[in-house]
């Protein structure tokens, strides 16, 4: 059974997107079968991906909305030879019919179950706020990873978004775990990113990756191009810590699989 991990934080700009688009390239590169979900209105893993969020024919809004089956939805046709659920300003229509509709924290979940078998791999662009697609998010996942800048406001804003993922998991996925948190945009040359990072490596032990996604100048120019940096610039140091961390997670959860 595919693995869904929720790519979230609730502050915006932190590489989220980014990890989602590249992440889903990197684990489709070592022939994983992988699923990309954008649940952002903003659309923009859909165009890092090469799909035109004006033209594409579906979206998630047909998947959480009009109950089409995933199967039907999926565009199989993208830039980083992944499958993907596309999202656009519609995204925001669906978040507002839901709130009429029974069940509805659940229904990414329930969309989920009849191809979980086919995927790898599923993840999950969340929007950088706290609402129903969010949470949606947060139903139907395994866990969550977390991108995030070492700057000063980080930790503080990583306390209230590990409270409300402890409070939403309550409520709609008691299994809910933090897959890990991942440091982007790091430059080892700013003395207060090195004294963040080592704050979290003692506070959150091995649930830091060690793979940490650089400041790079090709990982930016790559949505641009509609495509992940390691089809734009594959020897790009973005490109290849990517490709880092989708081995850490692979390495990760074979270990957790002969463990139990």
């Amino acid at each position: 059974m595919g693995k869904v991990i929720a790519i979230a934080n609730q502050k915006g700009g932190v590489g989220k997107t980014t990890t989602a688009v590249n992440l889903a390239a990197s684990m489709a590169a070592t022939r994983r079968k992988v699923l990309l979900i954008d649940l952002d209105p903003q659309g923009n893993a859909t165009m890092g991906s090469g799909v035109d969020k004006y033209e594409v024919e579906k979206t998630i809004f047909n998947l959480l909305v009009e109950d089409e089956p995933l199967k039907d939805v999926v565009v199989s046709e993208t830039s980083g030879k992944y499958d993907l659920i596309a999202a656009n300003s519609d995204a925001t229509a669906a978040e507002i019919k839901l709130m009429d509709v029974f069940a509805r924290e659940t229904k990414l979940r329930r969309a989920l179950e009849p191809v979980r078998d086919h995927y790898d791999y599923i993840f999950i662009d969340c929007p950088p706020s706290l609402n129903l697609l969010t949470v949606n998010a947060m139903a139907a996942a395994d866990s969550i990873m977390v991108p995030m800048q070492c700057e000063y406001y980080a930790l503080e804003g990583l306390t209230a978004l590990l409270d409300t993922i402890d409070q939403l998991a309550a409520v709609v996925n008691p299994n809910l775990q933090i897959e890990g948190l991942l440091r982007t945009m790091y430059d080892p040359r700013n003395r207060l990113a090195n004294d963040v990072s080592e704050q979290l490596k003692n506070h959150f032990g091995d649930k830091v990756y060690r793979t940490v996604i650089p400041r790079n100048v090709r990982l930016a120019e790559a949505p641009s191009f509609g495509a992940p940096a390691m089809y734009y610039d594959k020897g790009s140091t973005g490109s290849r810590a990517y490709l880092a961390l989708a081995g850490e997670v692979i390495r990760r959860d074979e270990t957790t699989q002969k463990a139990s």
